[in-house]
């Protein structure tokens, strides 16, 4: 079998809300930088590798000016959001063990794609995988599922995703992967 996983809050933390709380202290800031940063388009685009986080810091800062200094600090340290969940990768060596093959399947960005690669050692058991922003294209994008089908010659019917978003999963088992909504560990202890 082939087993696919996404990144965020499958085998990293992604919690917009804990990261900026562990920046600063007023609610209210963190409230409407998760708006302004996190729920915006210009993160889809940086996730398709169309904007750079410095690109990305200049348009938020021209947009809300008064937030400026806090915006630069968020997004200068946003690979801090990325910490690992040792419950999940802790599992990828008895996977590798047991004869299946690991892939990856992530939106990314490329900054933080790039502190992924350089400061975890785990990324080195997977057999390959797609960020989105080296293909310029995001879940639940039925074209970044054929591409990762088509780069690795995987058959669809052999592959499992784990992704802890319903529409991701979804698309992949529009594509004939078998999808499951990961909410911990546990889930793909239950496959293995």
């Amino acid at each position: 079998m082939n087993l696919i996983f996404d990144f965020g809050n499958v085998l990293v933390n992604f919690k917009p809300l804990i990261y900026l709380g562990g920046l600063f202290s007023d609610q209210q800031l963190i409230n409407e930088l998760n708006e302004i940063i996190f729920k915006s388009r210009e993160w889809l685009l940086m996730d398709q590798g169309i904007l750079t986080h410095k690109e990305a810091i200049d348009i938020f800062s021209k947009r809300n000016p008064e937030h400026k200094k806090e915006i630069n600090v968020t997004i200068k340290n946003a690979c801090d959001i990325v910490t690992p969940i040792n419950e999940t990768i802790q599992l990828l060596p008895e996977i590798k063990k047991a004869g299946h093959k690991l892939y990856y399947l992530s939106n990314m960005q490329i900054e933080i794609r790039d502190y992924l690669l350089e400061n975890h050692e785990y990324i080195n058991l997977f057999d390959g995988g797609v960020f989105s922003c080296d293909v310029m294209m995001i879940k639940p994008s039925p074209d970044i599922y054929r591409y990762l089908i088509k780069k690795y010659d995987l058959i669809p019917e052999e592959s499992i995703f784990f992704d802890d978003m319903e529409e991701n999963v979804a698309a992949a088992e529009l594509e004939g992967i078998k999808g499951i909504l990961f909410t911990s560990a546990a889930d793909v202890n239950e496959f293995l």
